[in-house]
């Protein structure tokens, strides 16, 4: 499955609403060396609607970073889930914030970078789980809050997010390219 753009069902990846997960079909864990380009394919095709075609170099380099999961695994931890063998979502979990290396985040924070659900698998719960999954490595870590960011474009996972209990910091925010306002979001754990 390595270097395949995995298929969920149906052909393509339009976005539809799935049926309401059953958590006990849905694995979480970490992700296996032998999978990261299957990962990377999964978030990159999450991220596909914010990345047009067309876009200017500087977008088409956040896909590239996006597919870079790598990267990251030197100070993080890429978790999965998946049903029956298929990759549904990945996340990068930072368990110091400050390693994250975009936002200036506190030490004892940790991070949640990429949040990222297959089109085909949306609707189903994926992101709040592997969310919660994050929450809950981040307490038995003993870091005091969680932060995220996200964008205005993000409207569905701004709202899982804020119902959640994420509130925004915007002290974090930042700007990456030009019309392009990032924002940040904080989950006290103490």
């Amino acid at each position: 499955m390595a270097g395949s753009t995995p298929r969920l069902s149906g052909a393509g990846h339009r976005t539809r609403r799935a049926r309401p997960v059953d958590l006990t079909t849905i694995r979480v864990r970490n992700a296996r060396d032998d999978e990261l380009d299957a990962v990377a394919d999964v978030m990159v095709a999450a991220y596909e609607q914010y990345i047009p075609r067309d876009a200017p170099g500087e977008v088409l380099a956040y896909r590239e970073e996006v597919r870079d999961v790598r990267s990251r695994l030197a100070h993080a931890t890429l978790i999965v889930a998946e049903e029956r063998a298929r990759l549904l979502g990945a996340v990068t979990y930072y368990p110091d914030g400050s390693r994250e290396g975009h936002g200036g985040w506190p030490r004892e924070w940790a991070v949640i970078r990429l949040l990222a659900v297959h089109p085909e698998a949306r609707g189903r719960g994926i992101g709040r789980l592997l969310t919660e999954e994050c929450i809950a490595r981040a307490r038995v870590g003993g870091s005091t809050a969680v932060g995220l960011h996200t964008t205005e474009l993000m409207a569905v996972a701004r709202a899982m997010y804020e119902r959640m209990g994420f509130v925004r910091v915007p002290e974090f925010d930042f700007q990456p390219i030009p019309r392009l306002h990032v924002m940040a979001y904080r989950l006290d754990l103490t």
